[in-house]
């Protein structure tokens, strides 16, 4: 593995202070000055027998990726990553701070959500989906709208007193090619996202001093290939909590390995405190703009 391995280093991601043995250079480094609540290193992890992609193991869930790694996470304060021979160290880091991340989070009861998060004047909104449905290409929108990306496919969400913050994730964007250059960049400037994908990571400036956000509304992407405007409406009842659980990241790993009644417990608080929206659209890339033009219009309405 490429990933530099000298000394310990310090990070901060989902709200969590993370003391890793790897070098993890899509985060902003950290003086901590603290033992850290997660610690990532290096190690052995022995997977199970029948090679299972995620087991449980008495020390903890082992994630393994193949020709990538093996990650064994424990407790919601571990992750023991075994590097397999000649894995390259974007592809370890994809999956560490991704997947395993996410079965961390779970462990922590942090609720992580397949979305991106957007700031939007001091609040954040997410825009939550399956893979494919247009996350990433959405958050260009608004970067190049002069937004800020306050996280990219997986949004942590924390109750904070009477309502939910999003903490910040990793600053970064991870589009296609077409969508690359669509946004004007070329893709000889941005570094892959995997070493077989034609995808990239465009990297973006953090919030400036946002750990985390307070989250304003959540908007379910889907599509519409009726020739129309974007259609917003609202979602309420069963139909939001259902959106939450079925968009909730790697939320397979709840009905594995966890407990589902705190689960929905907690998608049944959120939406009952945050607005969830079902946003349908196009899917032409001459709408985007009047998409993020609308959806901005309508989180300030909703907010006044």
């Amino acid at each position: 593995m490429t990933t530099e391995q000298g000394g310990v280093h310090e990070y901060r991601l989902f709200g969590l202070d993370l003391r890793s043995q790897i070098a993890l250079p899509e985060l902003e480094p950290r003086t901590l000055g603290g033992a850290g609540q997660v610690e990532i290193r290096l190690g052995d992890v022995a997977g199970p027998a029948d090679g299972e992609a995620l087991a449980a193991m008495p020390d903890g869930i082992v994630l393994s990726i193949e020709n990538v790694a093996r990650y064994r996470i424990s407790d919601g304060r571990q992750i023991v990553v075994q590097p397999e021979p000649g894995a390259s160290g974007r592809n370890v880091r994809l999956f560490l701070l991704g997947s395993a991340m996410g079965m961390l989070l779970h462990q922590r009861g942090i609720l992580p959500l397949h979305a991106n998060a957007i700031d939007i004047d001091g609040k954040a909104v997410a825009f939550m989906g399956k893979s494919g449905a247009g996350k990433s290409t959405l958050a260009a929108a608004f970067l190049d709208h002069g937004r800020c990306i306050l996280s990219d496919d997986v949004c942590a969400i924390v109750r904070e007193g009477d309502g939910f913050v999003a903490q910040a994730g990793v600053p970064r964007l991870r589009l296609w090619r077409d969508a690359v250059e669509r946004t004007g960049r070329a893709v000889a400037d941005c570094e892959p996202a995997f070493d077989t994908l034609d995808k990239y990571t465009l990297p973006v400036a953090p919030v400036e001093h946002a750990e985390a956000l307070p989250l304003a509304a959540i908007y379910l992407l889907a599509r519409d290939d009726a020739d129309r405007a974007p259609e917003i409406r609202r979602l309420s009842g069963f139909a939001a909590v259902e959106a939450l659980i079925q968009n909730t990241y790697r939320g397979s790993f709840i009905t594995q390995f966890g407990d589902p009644q705190p689960h929905f417990a907690t998608c049944l608080a959120l939406s009952q405190r945050v607005p969830v929206f079902a946003l349908s659209r196009r899917w032409d890339p001459d709408v985007i703009a009047a998409t993020v033009t609308q959806v901005e219009a309508h989180v300030a309405q909703w907010q006044d």
